[in-house]
């Protein structure tokens, strides 16, 4: 069956940077978008970041351009999103996610069919 498993997260000091794993099972990732949402306490989860499946395009919210970098490995399932210069406003839960087959990216409106666990991640001094 479908799964993704998020890892990677942890507690960092402001400035610091993590790298965020999704690891996909069940489905060949070459043919997938995948999003990275957080949710942080008390608010909506939101959208971080997507790369297509077809051209490997990548969006991502204004409040991360320029400091988080999505990227995927199709040879091992796995899309990482590399987050530097993390700020205490980045700490949430980050959860990656996918649609059923045909469905792509559409900027960070992603159809989320399934869904990690989620990883946390902490930006504190």
């Amino acid at each position: 069956q479908v799964q993704l498993v998020e890892s990677g997260g942890g507690l960092v000091q402001p400035g610091g940077s993590l790298r965020l794993s999704c690891a996909v099972s069940g489905f060949t990732l070459d043919y997938y978008p995948i999003g990275w949402f957080r949710q942080a306490p008390g608010k909506e989860r939101e959208g971080v970041s997507c790369i297509s499946s077809s051209t490997g395009s990548t969006y991502y919210a204004d409040f991360v351009k320029g400091r988080f970098t999505i990227s995927r490995d199709n040879a091992k399932n796995t899309v990482y999103l590399q987050m530097n210069n993390l700020k205490p406003e980045d700490t949430a839960v980050y959860y990656c996610a996918t649609p059923v087959f045909g469905y792509g990216c559409y900027g960070l409106k992603l159809r989320r069919d399934y869904w990690g666990q989620g990883t946390q991640v902490t930006v504190s001094s």
